[in-house]
């Protein structure tokens, strides 16, 4: 029962985008590992920007400067 966890910043993906994920991730796992699609799970966790951090400063910063 493979459990995949993704984690994304919280800057607009559609419903489309995430549910193009799941099956992505879904399908992956059953071509490398020949796993089970029925009995795979994948969770999308959608972060604030202000909670993610990259070289010590938060993504909320790096975005307003343009990065």
């Amino acid at each position: 029962m493979p459990y995949v966890n993704i984690k994304i910043t919280r800057e607009g993906a559609t419903a489309d985008q995430k549910k193009a994920l799941i099956q992505g991730a879904t399908q992956l796992l059953v071509d490398v590992l020949n796993k089970n699609p029925s009995t795979t799970v994948v969770v999308i966790e959608e972060v604030d920007t202000d909670n993610w951090g990259i070289a010590g400063e938060t993504i909320t910063a790096r975005r307003a400067r343009g990065e």
